[in-house]
């Protein structure tokens, strides 16, 4: 049967003929820049700390995680265009720019937002902690005995740590780790006419704001900036020496080192390597304190080869991050109600076996409404415990510190089940960590493998192979997001859990091509980069244009990421304008061009911002169903990006079973109604955002969050009430 409807398939693929393309080449006319659109999508975070309706101490985090966002785009982005132009690449991007272009773009852009950044804080943020009784002090602020405790705690807890650095011929200039923070100061010997630089390293091992302990005020929470108490401790470090000037200073250094991984003898000893040139990786970008002393900024760029263009000027906090001690307090009025993940309805009886469920029903999981927990660490749990589990196989790509899935692996290799686990040592900023999770898998006897060279592999697969009374029967886990237990509570994703054989033996074959190198080119129903995916979205794109064409229902749905493939823009663009209704949820950056008459005035792209990181990729296609709910539904790891595509291996699965159909339907009109997370883009490439003036109105999160809930405590009732009937 599956024959047939295969060469089936493949006849009625070759019956329509794409229509031809309506452009060769994007231009700026129908590309939006990509980096436009990174700022962009930071511009949104910022917004949320602006958001009067998030709590107080929310804003403070979105603050944090803006200038987080912004650390890791320079290192990234800005550093990959500084190391093109010392290369002297020429190419530019469809809308004109080069690597030269590109950096006084993203300067011209990232200015206003430091200046906004800085009115959030100072203007919104800071009077508003005041007045719920939460104040930041310099150390100018204290009172008399507060000075007492500070000065004790400056010697007991601070000074044992720092080491001032001098500069001079016998001195060189020190070593700056990526993103640190620093105090450079001026120092003069009495009886010499000469300056000297040098430069305290604030300790990242210790808390930038540290609460003070104080009977004063027992009802209010004092902070004090330990930079201040530093500063104010000069003298200390540099006895009998004249201070002048005293600027804070912080760098940032280029992530974008250069790989040959065909080269490459051991992949583990490349990406070891890789991190020890990041270490020491040119500066791309210094950020300092207002009102500087102009020798030492001079002097800091001339040793670090930075010009104008690469240095920045804050009037207020250096590094937003290191006020997660405040974002941390525990203020239920300041914070977003605690939100629970609770047990999917189909694994709420926790007494029962779970490969029995998957066996009878598939299961679609919706992270962090349902519990990570209670679903794909419960699957693992289970087949490591279980006697009759043979096989397990996990890609893991991100798992983080502390992860109970990586004992729960070596467990099962020292219980004689064969484990494999392919690790992708490429992930970025995760590499030393990836590295350290790999060597203890290796220890314990677990198969580690490292990928594909050439390829990151980002799927997010498991396998379980079980011995049961009519044979071996596998179960698989595919999804949208990492298997990392901390961000599954932070970011929105799918998992899907299934034992139909067509979907496990694609997975099968999967991990064939992760381990050993399998040309398979064939599956039944995954979607695989860079195998067949790119063929099976064109297709289904084109598909949809040609239903448009002949009359019959037409519609594309999309949730993802990032959108930034040209040859996907073309065919939504040539979607368009047959008159196919597209609508795109891109969370991040977009460089289709939305709402331009005659070329895309049937797209709309929507980004939706909040307490949870919108991680999840649905795929919809209507495919001529007059039921919207028998069109295409499917979820996976990949965006519609050129290195999804081609350069990862990804896996997206149809979803097939109606009752996960409406599952995801339901999210996806959910988002299409939101009028308050929800921002539209513009033709130009900017967003407005969809404000309803009405308060009882929530978003999109809270919505789903009521809607799980409600569903939940329903399957709990009507539990009690079977077992009170029993």
């Amino acid at each position: 049967m599956s024959v047939k409807k295969k060469t089936s398939r493949r006849r009625k693929i070759k019956s329509i003929k794409p229509a031809p393309p309506v452009i060769d080449t994007l231009t700026g006319a129908e590309y939006i820049n990509r980096e436009v659109g990174a700022l962009e999508f930071n511009s949104r975070v910022l917004h949320e700390a602006l958001n009067i309706r998030n709590p107080l101490l929310e804003r403070l985090r979105f603050l944090s995680i803006f200038n987080s966002n912004l650390d890791e785009f320079f290192m990234k982005r800005v550093g990959g265009f500084k190391r093109q132009l010392l290369a002297g690449v020429v190419a530019r991007t469809p809308d004109g720019l080069d690597a030269a272009g590109h950096l006084q773009m993203i300067r011209t852009r990232v200015l206003p937002l430091l200046k906004l950044a800085a009115e959030c804080f100072d203007k919104e943020i800071t009077p508003n902690l005041e007045k719920n009784k939460i104040f930041l002090l310099d150390y100018k602020n204290l009172t008399p005995n507060e000075v007492e405790w500070a000065k004790e705690y400056f010697r007991k807890n601070i000074f044992p740590v720092l080491t001032p650095l001098a500069v001079d011929p016998g001195h060189p200039f020190p070593f700056l780790s990526n993103l640190s923070v620093s105090l450079g100061v001026t120092v003069k010997h009495p009886d010499r006419d000469e300056k000297l630089f040098a430069r305290i390293k604030f300790p990242q091992n210790l808390p930038q704001w540290v609460r003070i302990e104080s009977s004063e005020a027992p009802d209010q929470y004092r902070f004090l900036n330990v930079l201040s108490l530093i500063r104010e401790n000069l003298q200390m470090l540099f006895p009998q020496m004249q201070v002048q000037d005293v600027m804070p200073f912080r760098i940032t250094r280029n992530a974008d080192v250069e790989r040959d991984e065909e080269d490459a003898e051991d992949l583990l000893e490349m990406i070891e390597e890789e991190l020890r040139m990041r270490r020491f990786a040119k500066v791309v970008r210094l950020e300092h304190g207002a009102n500087p002393d102009p020798w030492m900024l001079n002097f800091l760029m001339e040793e670090l080869e930075l010009n104008e263009s690469d240095v920045y000027e804050i009037s207020s906090q250096l590094d937003y991050t290191g006020l997660g001690v405040l974002a941390d307090l525990q203020i239920a009025n300041l914070k977003f109600p605690i939100w629970n993940p609770v047990s999917p309805p189909a694994l709420i009886e926790e007494e029962k076996n779970i490969f029995a469920i998957i066996k009878s029903q598939d299961v679609l999981v919706h992270h962090p409404y349902e519990s990570f927990t209670h679903s794909v660490e419960r699957f693992l749990k289970v087949a490591v415990e279980d006697p009759k589990v043979l096989a397990i196989k996990m890609t893991l790509y991100r798992t983080g510190d502390n992860s109970p899935l990586i004992p729960l692996l070596i467990y099962a290799a020292d219980m004689g089940k064969q484990v494999v686990c392919l690790v992708e040592l490429k992930a970025r900023f995760d590499e030393e960590r990836n590295i350290y999770w790999a060597q203890e898998l290796e220890k314990a006897g677990v198969h580690v493998v490292y990928g594909i060279v050439g390829l990151k592999t980002h799927t997010k697969t498991t396998l379980v192979v079980r011995e049961e009374s009519d044979g071996l029967r596998s179960y698989v886990h595919i999804g949208t997001g990492n298997y990392h237990v901390q961000t599954a509570k932070l970011y929105t994703d799918f998992g899907y859990l299934t034992a139909k054989e067509d979907f496990t033996s694609d997975i099968v074959e999967l991990f064939h091509f992760l381990t050993g190198r399998s040309l398979k080119k064939d599956y039944k129903k995954l979607l695989v980069a860079p195998v067949n995916m790119r063929e099976k979205f064109t297709y289904m794109i084109e598909r949809e244009t040609n239903n448009k064409k002949l009359g019959k229902p037409a519609h594309i749905i999309v949730k993802c990421n990032s959108l930034e493939d040209q040859q996907i823009m073309k065919l939504l663009y040539q979607a368009s304008q047959v008159g196919v209704k597209i609508d795109l949820f891109v969370r991040g950056f977009c460089c289709l061009r939305p709402q331009v008459p005659g070329l895309s005035d049937n797209i709309r792209v929507i980004s939706i911002v909040g307490r949870f990181l919108e991680h999840s990729r649905i795929f919809y296609f209507r495919n001529a169903a007059k039921d919207p709910l028998d069109g295409e539904f499917l979820i996976g790891s990949a965006d519609w990006m050129f290195r999804n595509l081609n350069n990862r291996v990804e896996a997206i699965v149809p979803i097939e079973d109606k009752p996960l159909r409406e599952k995801l339907w339901e999210t996806l009109q959910i988002m299409l109604n939101d009028q308050v997370q929800s921002w539209m883009m513009q033709a130009d490439g900017s967003y407005r955002k969809n404000l309803a003036d009405d308060p009882k109105l929530v978003g999109t999160q809270e919505a789903l969050m009521s809607l799980t809930k409600s569903r939940w405590v329903k399957v709990k009732e009507d539990l009690v009430k079977e077992e009170g009937a029993v």
